[in-house]
């Protein structure tokens, strides 16, 4: 079969409503600070009713979404697997999608009573991003959403690590690592966020599986998830499951384990104030790179600038332009 695309990504769809607030807010609030937490459309609202900073345009979101549109904006052929309803948020998804020309099933879910997943994104001075979650017709993807024939005609799969909350979608993330190795496609994997790694580590396990070909994660995740003190030792764990390791270090930059040997990614100075999405737009310019025959050190650096000038706005994406800049600095 003839190759279409070099990423199929299967996750949420979600709408992203962003709100600058205080860590003293949020405990007020009794959000927990600095991670991702699923909470119905109920409270959600509530949040939004009682958050008193300034709110931001809404914009598509979602992990593996935030990864697809970065890749789909450096070039890529993408396709993106996901569930959303036939509501005002659902068709600002799908249109996004399709303006970025990114190929989806995201405008073929008809006749479904739950909404749009959400996400409330509150942004502390710190830089550091809370978000409380409402899924959705999200929490129901299932296998149903996979597009067999599509997926098998990409060179890699990617799995985002929120899937593994919800059992229907923990279900689909399994059968599509099923049909990528049935179809020799390549899988790639990030856990997400530290939550999930807390609370969901049996489904990072079971997706996990027998290893990945790309495993992506933050320094938090990495130590949360092989239970060790240095970033070092859970290093070398991971790398025995996977045959390129990214792991990112915040300000200290990023390490890439390229199947042979540890590569040290420079980080780049800049004042931070928003770091939702980052994660995402790095595993996104990291997979552009390895599937356009570049580099692992290369392609860790353009993933690192990327996610660098990301956190420098608010916002979980860059805009086209703004990431062929940062490809052009990098690649130069």
């Amino acid at each position: 079969m003839s190759q279409r695309y070099d990423v199929y990504g299967v996750g949420n769809a979600l709408v992203d409503i962003e709100v600058e607030t205080t860590p003293e807010q949020l405990s007020e609030l009794g959000v927990e600070k600095g991670v991702m937490t699923l909470v119905d459309a109920e409270r959600q609202g509530l949040l939004l009713e009682k958050l008193s900073g300034v709110q931001h345009t809404r914009t598509g979101g979602g992990s593996a979404a935030n990864t697809i549109t970065a890749l789909a904006q450096l070039g890529a052929r993408c396709y993106y697997s996901c569930r959303v309803a036939d509501d005002d948020a659902g068709r600002f998804f799908a249109d996004d999608m399709k303006h970025l020309g990114i190929a989806s099933n995201a405008h073929d879910d008809k006749g479904s009573h739950a909404p749009t997943g959400t996400c409330l994104v509150m942004v502390t001075p710190d830089a550091d991003r809370t978000m409380n979650t409402s899924l959705g017709i999200s929490s129901t993807l299932t296998a149903d959403q996979l597009v067999e024939d599509e997926l098998a005609a990409s060179e890699y799969l990617y799995i985002e690590g929120y899937l593994v909350s919800t059992p229907n979608s923990l279900q689909t993330a399994e059968r599509a690592r099923e049909m990528a190795r049935k179809h020799g496609v390549k899988t790639a994997f990030t856990f997400s966020d530290p939550a999930m790694v807390r609370f969901c580590g049996e489904g990072l396990e079971q997706v996990l599986g027998d290893g990945v070909d790309v495993l992506l994660c933050n320094e938090e995740e990495a130590l949360g998830f092989t239970g060790q003190d240095s970033i070092d030792q859970a290093g070398d764990m991971l790398r025995e499951r996977a045959g390129i390791v990214g792991l990112t270090l915040g300000p200290k930059g990023s390490r890439v384990w390229d199947g042979s040997n540890w590569l040290d990614i420079a980080p780049h100075s800049v004042k931070a104030v928003d770091s939702n999405g980052a994660g995402d737009l790095f595993a996104g310019a990291f997979l552009y790179g390895i599937t356009s025959g570049l580099s692992c050190e290369e392609a860790g650096n353009l993933a690192s600038l990327g996610s660098a000038t990301l956190v420098t706005r608010f916002g979980a994406r860059l805009d086209r332009d703004a990431l062929l800049e940062v490809k052009a600095s990098a690649l130069s």
